[in-house]
C-alpha cells in the first residue's frame, strides 16, 4: 500500500520522509518491472547464468565503492584463482564479499521471513575477515571525515548505545516486512540509511548496509530472481550516493541525524531500484527471446524448492539427499521426506535403496528445463 501523496511520514525508529508524486511514480515503475520480470519464461540455465553475472557485478561495484582497484574482469579472474601484483588487499576484499553473497543466498532460502541480527553480524564478519562468524559491534567512538579537508562529516552514536539501536532497527525492519503496509522499496531505503547512521562497526558498514538492503528486498518478494544490482547504480556516481546519504547539517547522531528528513535519500534509493529493475527487465526480456519454447507452464507446476533443486540437476545427472539438504538449508531427514514425496509425484526417479548410496535422477518430463 502506498501512503497518500504529499504527506510527511514519520515511523517508529524511522526518520521523516515525504511521499511525493514523483516518488509515487518511481514506486509504480519499480512494481511494473517486478511484475514483468516475474512473468517472463526464463529457463533455469539462463537464470543461473544471469545470477552469476549479477553476483560478479555486485562484488565488483560494492567493493569499488569502498576504494577497491580491481576491474570487473580482474574480479572474475580473482574469483577463479588468479592473482595480481600488489593487489592482495583488493583480492581479499573481493573474495570476502563474494563469500558474503553466498551466505546471503543461504539466508534468502531459509523458510523464515525474519531477519536475525546475528545474521547481519555474520555478513559483516564475512565481508571483513572472510569468516562465517558474527563480529561484535565497535567498542569505541568513530567519526566520518571528509577525505580532502579532514573535517568531521558525521559523528555516529556512542558505542554503548549501538547494541540497543541495532536491536531496535532489526525489530522495526521485521515488523514492517510482516505488516506489509509500507512499500517494500521504502523499507529497504530506510534500513540502508539507518544502518549507515548507526555505523555499528569501525569499517565495512557500507558493504554490510548494501547486503542488508538486498536481504530485505529478497525476503519481501522483491528479489527479482536474484539478477539485479543496486551497487552498479551507486558506483556510477559515487558523489550522488554520498550526497543522498548526507542529510545536511545533522552531523551528529544525537542532534538531528536519526530523525532527519530523508526524502532526498529515499527518492535517490528508489530511483536506483527503478533503474536497476528496468535494466533487468531488458536483459531478461532479451534472454527469453532466445528460447525456442515457452517453459513457464512447466515451471509453474513446480514449487519453489523444486525449482531450486533444478540447479543441481543442471550440474549433474544424479544428485544426493545430502546435496538437496545443503542447497535448501534443511535437516537431512526433512530433505529425505521431500525426496520421497517428489519421487511419488514423478518429479525425480530414485536409484538405490540404502540411504548412503541413494541418488536421484530428474524425470524425463522436466529435462528440457535444465538443457
Amino acid at each position: 500500500m502506498i501512503p497518500a501523496e504529499n504527506r510527511m511520514i514519520t515511523l517508529m525508529f524511522a526518520p521523516n520522509f515525504k511521499i511525493t508524486p514523483a516518488l509515487t511514480k518511481v514506486l509504480t515503475n519499480i512494481e511494473t518491472s517486478r511484475q514483468a520480470v516475474s512473468s517472463l519464461p526464463i529457463t533455469v540455465p539462463v537464470l543461473t547464468s544471469l545470477r552469476e553475472s549479477t553476483r560478479l557485478i555486485s562484488t565488483h561495484y560494492s567493493t569499488q565503492i569502498e576504494g577497491n582497484r580491481l576491474t570487473q574482469t580482474q574480479v572474475e579472474d580473482v574469483l577463479q584463482g588468479g592473482t595480481f601484483p600488489n593487489r592482495e588487499r583488493d583480492e581479499r576484499e573481493v573474495k570476502n564479499y563474494y563469500q558474503a553473497l553466498d551466505f546471503l543466498d543461504a539466508l534468502i532460502k531459509r523458510k523464515t521471513e525474519l531477519i536475525a541480527e546475528k545474521d547481519i553480524q555474520i555478513l559483516h564478519g564475512l565481508v571483513m575477515d572472510g569468516k562465517r562468524k558474527a563480529t561484535p559491534y565497535r567498542d569505541g567512538q568513530n567519526v566520518i571525515k571528509d577525505s580532502v579537508s579532514g573535517a568531521i562529516v558525521y559523528m555516529p552514536p556512542e558505542a554503548k548505545d549501538v547494541p540497543e539501536f541495532m536491536r531496535e532497527l532489526m525489530v522495526w525492519i521485521n515488523d514492517e516486512i510482516n505488516r506489509r503496509e509500507l512499500p517494500v522499496p521504502l523499507i529497504a531505503a530506510i534500513a540502508h540509511y539507518q544502518f549507515a547512521t548507526i555505523h555499528p562497526y569501525y569499517d565495512g558498514n557500507g558493504r554490510t548496509a548494501r547486503l542488508l538492503t538486498n536481504l530485505v528486498l529478497h525476503k519481501s518478494a522483491y528479489g527479482l530472481k536474484g539478477i539485479y544490482s543496486l551497487e552498479e547504480y551507486y558506483a556510477r556516481n559515487l558523489q550522488a550516493y554520498y550526497e543522498a546519504l548526507n542529510v545536511g547539517e545533522s552531523h551528529n547522531y544525537y542532534f538531528g541525524r536519526s530523525e532527519a528528513d530523508i526524502t532526498t535519500w529515499v527518492m535517490y534509493f528508489c530511483e536506483g531500484m527503478a533503474d536497476s529493475f528496468a535494466n533487468v527487465r531488458l536483459r531478461a526480456t532479451e534472454a527469453s527471446k532466445d528460447m525456442k519454447t515457452d517453459q513457464s507452464p512447466l515451471l509453474r507446476e513446480l514449487d519453489q524448492r523444486q525449482k531450486q533443486v533444478l540447479s543441481l540437476f543442471e550440474k549433474s545427472k544424479y544428485i544426493t539427499t545430502r546435496e538437496i539438504a545443503d542447497l535448501l538449508g534443511l535437516h537431512i531427514r526433512t530433505a529425505l521426506n521431500h525426496c520421497n514425496k517428489w519421487c511419488d509425484e514423478g518429479f525425480m526417479i530414485q536409484h538405490g535403496e540404502a540411504p548412503k548410496s541413494r541418488k536421484y535422477e530428474l524425470a524425463d518430463k522436466w529435462l528440457e528445463l535444465v538443457k
